[in-house]
């Protein structure tokens, strides 16, 4: 199990070649699950890739495996369409994460899934910069598809 922020930023590696493909920039979320990720290719005026979940070989402390560069596509507009956790004008960061019920839980933060099938498992929430300090985050375990509108998130049970 890993969380968004713990493979914020880790290079793309090519198992094949050793070389870096790019690094992940942000975590794409379609029909209540992690369908990939947001690359950074190297190099100047590159647009950003998209990287399957089933792609990956591997998530490591150090790196994201996969088996070769070309596992890396352009962005479809399916995948410009969904959701993203911190980018652009559907991102889920600071949406706040409510109830069926339609208690407020807290502003999302980020995200727990599992790698091999990009299930998300929990989120991250928080109460603002001063609950943090006192009190920690919560962690919302989940397997619930959200149904987001409006900037807020709705945790279907």
């Amino acid at each position: 199990m890993h969380t968004f922020s713990t493979v914020e930023g880790l290079p793309v590696l090519s198992l094949s070649t050793g070389k870096e493909c790019g690094h992940v920039l942000d975590l794409v979320y379609e029909n209540g699950a992690v369908s990939g990720f947001l690359v950074d290719p190297k190099g100047w005026f590159t647009k950003h890739l998209f990287l399957p979940v089933e792609k990956i070989s591997n998530i490591g402390t150090d790196g994201v495996m996969v088996k070769d560069y070309r596992t890396l596509q352009p962005l479809s507009k399916k995948e410009k369409q969904a959701f993203l956790l911190k980018h652009g004008k559907h991102r889920l960061h600071g949406t706040a994460l409510l109830t069926a019920e339609g208690e407020k839980l807290g502003l999302l933060e980020d995200v727990y899934f599992l790698e091999e099938v990009g299930t998300i498992v929990g989120y991250e929430v928080t109460e603002g910069l001063v609950a943090d300090l006192v009190e920690g985050r919560r962690v919302v375990k989940s397997d619930s598809k959200l149904t987001i509108a409006g900037g807020r998130a709705i945790l279907n049970e």
